[in-house]
């Protein structure tokens, strides 16, 4: 099925912005990208998605190592009372001990909390089974790089970088449907207001995140 994504404003990623764009998402691949009213004209039967803000790239989070392989995110709300609701790190993090399958667990809240800031994609060396698992099976593709060790688990792709600089690869016709909406009006606003304002995520052409 033909699917239209339409925004207030379109963000390609390697071009000038598109008032009133939309994405034509045709299983998992762009099918068409323009002005809503030129895609729409010329599929009308293409079921449409209208999204406030502002529809970009996907993202890339590069602290992935951090946040999956030195951090662990209690599950919220039954185990607050014990560890309390922040990520847990360094000494706090060895003395918990996680096994492989609480890692597992944590792993899944991590990628649900990136797919709530619009990140499709993460840097990252993963060497724990369960975690790989968790990962795959969210959608999220893993890219070689760098390692940030146990470096700082930052979920914000914004925190040291500039939205464009965190895109993961512009849209184009024929590419990934890989795109992520924002309550944002333009790029300037977005990197104020950050990646929290993250409204909707498709990966695969598959709608992973939306906001309640």
């Amino acid at each position: 099925m033909l699917t239209l994504h339409a925004a207030e404003l379109l963000l390609p990623g390697d071009r000038e912005p598109v008032p009133g764009g939309a994405v034509l998402v045709d299983g998992g691949r762009i099918a068409a990208i323009g002005r809503y009213e030129d895609v729409a004209a010329a599929h009308p039967a293409a079921r449409v998605r209208r999204w406030p803000g502002m529809l970009t790239p996907g993202l890339v989070n590069r602290h992935g190592t951090a946040l999956f392989e030195h951090t662990y995110f209690p599950d919220d709300p039954f185990e607050v009372d014990e560890l309390g609701s922040e990520p847990l790190t360094g000494a706090a993090l060895a003395a918990l001990a996680p096994g492989e399958s609480r890692r597992g667990n944590s792993a899944r809240r991590c990628t649900q909390k990136l797919l709530a800031r619009g990140v499709v994609a993460v840097t990252a060396s993963l060497t724990t089974p369960s975690v790989r698992s968790a990962v795959r099976r969210a959608g999220l593709e893993v890219l070689p790089g760098a390692s940030d060790g146990a470096g700082p688990a930052t979920l914000d792709p914004f925190a040291d970088t500039p939205p464009a600089a965190a895109f993961r690869a512009p849209l184009a016709v024929g590419g990934p449907a890989r795109f992520a909406v924002f309550a944002a009006p333009d790029e300037e606003a977005l990197r104020a207001r950050g990646a929290g304002t993250c409204v909707a995520t498709v990966i695969g052409g598959r709608l992973l995140h939306r906001r309640a």
